[in-house]
């Protein structure tokens, strides 16, 4: 021990003095209490599994009784839950200190060791915590709890320390100052066992010969002898059990030496008893329930490695261990989570070790949990099968969301729909709906439920999630297509209409498959896309037919004698889009491609028909039928430009003059060449009808064919002249419409001529027009008032006739209503002068400056009479004669007590009888000068003596008084200046007559003003203690 190291030091020889011999004895203590407090410490870290401050600083940690009352949760969870706890992260502990809430953990943790039986010669004071008025007596019951817990197996033992642990000598003569600074004894731990044995038993000296006879035993070593002592009735001892004879042996044997050996390290030998080395019977107890507890816990091991429900909880059962809510029906489920929880446990140590008792307890309590959620699980299930059954949706979404089903979340806005599929679930299976069906189908609902939220929202991103979610189990959705599966669900919906708006999960299936299969075919498109450029790249008629021909480019109508076409135009395409973005390596897309193809089969069709239309007109024209000629020369297919029916026979002529001149003989050729605008030719076989872009290989072309340019130059020229003769004929009709058109013009510049003279002259019309209408309204007024004028009286007899007529009417109106409605107006006018008085008195009575009119009405009440003036004089008069009689009432106790211890010697003649009588004398004197004080005022005595001194007197006593009563500080802290047995007489003496007695209302509040200071006062005084 480092605190004695100082006189250690001295020489062995040397005598110590009286204060060095009083200064070793304090440290001595001091660190026998620092050895208590570490003990304390380790123990109550044993049974919160959480490290605690220091020894040193334990003292105020356990002020705020947080961790008291975790203590009393670990051994009586029923009377300490963790809710009850105030602060129990101690935050506010550690913000602002102390507060007065913390005395509920200290009162939560007195509950508990009074639950558990503590004897209550133990239980320190609530103020010996909060206030720290006596901390070793805390540390002394914490000593006793922890050896009675052991006793009944509830907490581990706690070690004896004294003499194994170092403190350096600054802690230790900080530990002496604060114990000498409190004046406080250090409790005798070493009695504990003592006490708690005689507190415990009636028959003392029966217990005592019991337990030294176990000891005793235990010194032989014979497990048979020791058996019988623990049997012993005399001992006290509980649950001791025969099989359990050599393990009790050596628990006992093993702790005695350590307590011997404890023992045998202090210095304190004049203090030591029996019971300082030999066991008490508290801890044969606690080694005895611990034996007991080892024993059920390999019980309970057997059973979990045996795999054996029942005696799993057979052993479980046992009052060894004491287990809380073990229940018969969950063996399979204890079986289960204890061995879970011993298979966790050597894996985390390596090798098998005996699950502990507050192992088990976890285990039992977990393996409870989970066997309520099962079959509350299995109840919320049945009830769900019946709501799917009565069809109402509002009660199965109500089922499906209660806690104890275990399902996903449900969205209670579609409870139409989970109604729907899962009566239709419920359906198809033979009997009720199991709880993973509900799960698997209940998830898949919610999952759909949130799509088709997303869906409405036109949230994308929570689309996804939810589409992507597992729990929906939709095949084949991929990332990089959410946005197409929004939008083509979002097309559904809209397609639907509000009647269709929910979408099923099959709906979300079928659309994420078209969806899939839209997409591979746009890849293939892309490909087939990438192919036709290679090909035209290449310049390849063929392999620009070859690629155009894939299934994959989705193009209709590629024909093979257009091949030439397709791969002029794509060409020709391609180098436009090249040309126009600037980039040489542009690329034709398949929207290009398509419309590209459709104008190739465009061209031909028109070039096929327009070639047949030509070899038709040249057949009408060898037959020489000018009807049909001009027939075919009006087919729309040639677009022949011009053609008039009356002019076919000069079509004919001229048409079989070209033809004869372009004739040779001998020209047999079926191939004719058709030159389009584009600039490019098509071939024509004139015996099969068939067409071609290329031209025909060794092929000769026909000579004699007229051409659609010659056909319509020679159409031209027919109909020119025939234009001409007939506008010659129809040349009369417009020579008369020539001379109309010039008579109109004429006729157009005379009413131009006259609208420009009228335009001119119009403000000369408008004002001469307007002086007319004015002279006229003027003479029109100035004679009628001069009529006015001539008849002014009549006018105003009549007007003041008839106002006042209209007058008398009103009047008598009134006057009629009124008579009618008399006590309705009473009564209003009643009301009304009522709410007008309650609203300016409460006006009066609420606002803090209210208005000179509200003043005005109430003034009056504020007049103070005589008779008030007479009732406030004798009020005073009253309160003083009640202030002087409380005073001698107080005197006459005084002196009847006296009177009494007078009487008192008399009777034990220690006075004489002349004593009594004198003092009597003089009481009853004393009595008679008061009372006649009291009834007869001398008025020329004392301070209400009429002088001018007793005046000035009175008044600074009256001021004085007033500042000692609105002033209380300067009594608070006279209070506390007083010696501590004069103060109750200071406070009925000064206090209670400078306030009058509390008589009234201001002279109470201001006594309770006083209390109030003086409390704080001595909060602020008790640091300083």
């Amino acid at each position: 021990m480092e605190a004695s190291g100082a006189a250690q030091g001295r020489a062995v020889y040397e005598r110590l003095t009286a204060e060095e011999m009083d200064e070793q004895r304090r440290q001595n203590v001091a660190y026998q209490y620092l050895c208590r407090l570490e003990e304390a410490k380790r123990w109550m870290e044993a049974c919160l599994k959480e490290e605690l401050p220091s020894p040193v600083e334990l003292e105020d940690s356990l002020r705020n009784g947080v961790l008291l009352a975790k203590l009393g949760h670990c051994f009586a969870p029923s009377v300490v839950p963790p809710k009850k706890i105030y602060d129990m992260q101690q935050l506010r502990y550690r913000a602002t200190g102390l507060h007065f809430r913390h005395t509920d953990n200290i009162n939560l943790w007195l509950s508990a060791i009074a639950h558990v039986g503590l004897p209550p010669t133990f239980f320190p004071e609530t103020t010996d915590i909060y206030d720290k008025k006596n901390m070793p007596r805390v540390v002394y019951c914490l000593h006793a709890l922890s050896l009675f817990l052991f006793r009944l197996g509830l907490a581990p033992q706690i070690h004896d320390l004294y003499g194994k642990v170092k403190f350096t000598a600054e802690e230790v003569s900080h530990m002496a100052s604060e114990l000498a600074r409190y004046g406080l004894q250090l409790p005798a731990f070493s009695k504990i066992g003592g006490i708690l044995a005689s507190e415990l038993s009636g028959d003392e000296a029966a217990v005592h010969a019991a337990v030294l006879a176990i000891n005793e035993a235990v010194e032989r070593g014979v497990a048979e002898d020791t058996l019988a002592a623990l049997q012993n009735p005399s001992a006290l001892l509980g649950n001791v059990r025969g099989p359990l004879a050599a393990i009790y042996q050596e628990l006992l044997a093993q702790a005695k030496r350590e307590k011997a050996a404890s023992t045998g390290s202090r210095e304190d030998v004049e203090s030591r008893d029996i019971y300082d080395c030999h066991l008490t019977q508290a801890e044969i107890q606690g080694h005895v329930s611990h034996a007991n507890i080892l024993g059920a816990l390999e019980a309970v091991d057997w059973a979990l490695e045996s795999r054996r429900a029942e005696a799993l909880l057979e052993a479980l059962w046992d009052p060894a261990l004491a287990l809380r809510d073990v229940r018969r029906g969950f063996a399979d489920w204890y079986l289960q989570q204890l061995s879970s929880d011993r298979e966790q446990k050597a894996q985390e140590l390596g090798l098998e070790e005996l699950l502990e008792k507050e192992e088990v307890q976890a285990g039992v309590a977990a393996a409870n949990e989970r066997g309520d959620r099962e079959l509350a699980m299995l109840r919320a299930v049945r009830r769900i099968n019946q709501a799917i059954r009565a069809g109402v949706a509002a009660d199965t979404v109500k089922e499906l969301r209660c806690p104890e089903a275990q399902l996903p979340p449900v969205h209670p806005c579609a409870s139409a729909v989970y109604q729907q599929e899962l009566a239709m679930l419920q359906q198809q299976q033979p009997g009720e709906l199991g709880h993973e069906e509900l799960f698997v189908a209940v998830e898949m609902l919610s999952a759909v439920v949130l799509i088709n939220r997303a869906l409405e929202a036109g949230d994308a991103h929570g689309f996804w999630s939810s589409l992507a979610n597992p729990a929906t189990g939709l095949a084949g959705a991929e990332g990089e297509h959410a946005q197409r599966y929004f939008d083509a669900l979002r097309d559904l919906r809209q397609a639907r209409g509000p009647a269709g708006a929910f979408l099923s999960w099959n709906d979300l299936q079928a659309t994420v498959s078209w969806v899939n299969a839209r997409a591979q075919e746009e890849t293939d498109q892309v490909l087939a896309v990438s192919l036709i450029n290679e090909a035209l790249s290449q310049g390849s008629p063929e392999k620009t037919l070859s690629a155009l021909l894939r299934p994959a480019a989705g193009l209709d109508g590629v024909r093979l004698p257009v091949a030439s076409r397709y791969h002029l135009l794509l060409i020709a395409a391609k180098r436009r889009k090249a040309q126009g973005t600037g980039d040489p390596g542009a690329v034709l897309w398949l929207d290009e491609i398509r419309q590209e193809v459709a104008r190739a089969n465009q061209d031909t069709d028109v070039a096929q028909r327009m070639a047949l239309g030509v070899a038709a007109i040249n057949q009408a024209i060898k037959e020489g039928k000018a009807a049909q000629t001009e027939r075919v020369l009006r087919n729309p297919a040639v677009a022949l430009r011009g053609v008039v029916p009356a002019c076919a026979a000069g079509y004919q002529r001229v048409l079989e003059g070209a033809m004869a001149e372009k004739r040779h003989p001998g020209d047999t050729a079926f191939w004719v060449q058709h030159d389009m605008e584009d600039g490019t030719a098509y071939y024509l076989h004139l015996q099969t009808f068939q067409g071609t872009w290329e031209r025909p290989p060794g092929g000769r072309l026909n000579t004699s064919h007229l051409s659609r340019e010659e056909i319509q130059s020679a159409v031209t020229t027919v109909t020119a002249a025939h234009d001409r003769q007939q506008l010659w004929e129809a040349s009369v009709g417009f020579v008369v419409q020539l001379q109309a058109r010039l008579r109109g013009v004429l006729a157009r510049q005379r009413f131009a001529e006259r609208s420009r003279f009228l335009r001119t002259w119009l403000p000369a019309v408008v004002r001469i027009q307007a002086r007319w209408r004015g002279y006229r309204q003027r003479k029109i007024y100035l004679d009628r008032l001069q009529y006015l004028k001539a008849n002014t009286d009549a006018v105003v007899k009549i007007q003041a006739w008839a106002r006042m007529w209209a007058a008398r009417r009103r009047y008598r109106r009134r006057l009629g209503y009124f008579q009618l409605n008399a006590d309705s107006a009473v009564k209003i006018q009643a009301f009304f002068r009522a709410w007008k008085a309650r609203g300016d008195y409460r006006m009066l009575a609420r606002e803090p400056h209210p208005p000179l009119s509200v003043l005005r009405r109430f003034i009056h009440l504020l007049n103070q009479s005589q008779q008030d003036f007479l009732a406030e004089a004798e009020l005073l008069r009253l309160q003083e004669q009640v202030v002087r009689r409380i005073r001698a009432n107080q005197q006459l106790e005084r002196d009847l007590a006296l009177m009494d211890t007078k009487i008192g010697l008399l009777v034990k003649s220690r006075a004489t009888l002349q004593e009594v009588v004198s003092h009597c004398k003089k009481l009853t004197k004393k009595n008679k000068e008061q009372l006649s004080d009291m009834m007869v005022l001398d008025k020329q005595k004392g301070l209400k003596s009429l002088s001018k001194e007793k005046r000035q007197k009175l008044e600074a006593y009256q001021h004085l008084f007033y500042l000692l009563q609105t002033q209380p500080i300067y009594l608070a802290k006279l209070i506390f200046q007083m010696p501590q047995g004069k103060t109750t007489k200071f406070m009925e003496s000064v206090i209670f007559g400078l306030y009058n007695y509390a008589s009234s209302r201001r002279e109470a509040y201001l006594l309770l003003q006083l209390f109030k200071t003086a409390l704080q006062e001595e909060v602020r005084q008790v640091p300083q203690l």
